[in-house]
């Protein structure tokens, strides 16, 4: 008898995050204390890697940030992909503040996740593979209960599974 496993990814559904974005602008469009100001949602560049937002405060960036944190949770997606570490900067009368999408493991998660999977169930096996997580057993219900485990867990990045076998 093989070995059963699935990866753990952070990453976000791209077709989803259009959808966030096409919401988010038509709401920010009839929402009437943003009216006539500079209030505005933009994709960051071409590769559509994060959110720029604009208006002429700090609380229109939280009230744009508001609207589009909902409209995530209405469509089932983390919040956590929104790294709203980078200070808002303002200029001009305006305030714009780029909001980058997490996309990846980085070491350290990856780390955590495995340390905790090891501690708690020491027949799973994971594996970090660049910026995702192999994880394999020989019994189906030890991977289920790692999965319920990291879920279970509160990282400030999102996590997915994929690639069961």
């Amino acid at each position: 008898m093989g070995n059963f496993s699935f990866d753990i990814v952070s990453d976000y559904d791209k077709a989803e995050m259009n959808n966030v974005f096409d919401q988010a602008k038509k709401e920010l469009g009839n929402r009437y204390d943003l009216k006539g100001t500079s209030a505005d949602l933009d994709w960051l560049d071409g590769e559509k890697t994060g959110f720029k937002i604009t208006g002429d405060s700090d609380y229109h960036i939280e009230a744009i940030l508001d609207i589009v944190r909902k409209k995530l949770a209405s469509r089932n997606q983390s919040q956590k992909v929104l790294d709203t570490t980078k200070e808002p900067v303002t200029s001009n009368l305006k305030t714009t503040q780029e909001v980058l999408f997490k996309s990846g493991l980085n070491q350290e998660n990856a780390k955590k996740i495995t340390k905790l999977i090891r501690d708690q169930y020491p027949k799973v096996k994971p594996t970090i593979q660049g910026e995702e997580i192999r994880v394999t057993s020989p019994k189906k219900d030890e991977l289920q209960a790692a999965m319920q485990l990291i879920r279970s867990q509160d990282f400030d990045f999102p996590v997915e599974f994929t690639n069961f076998r």
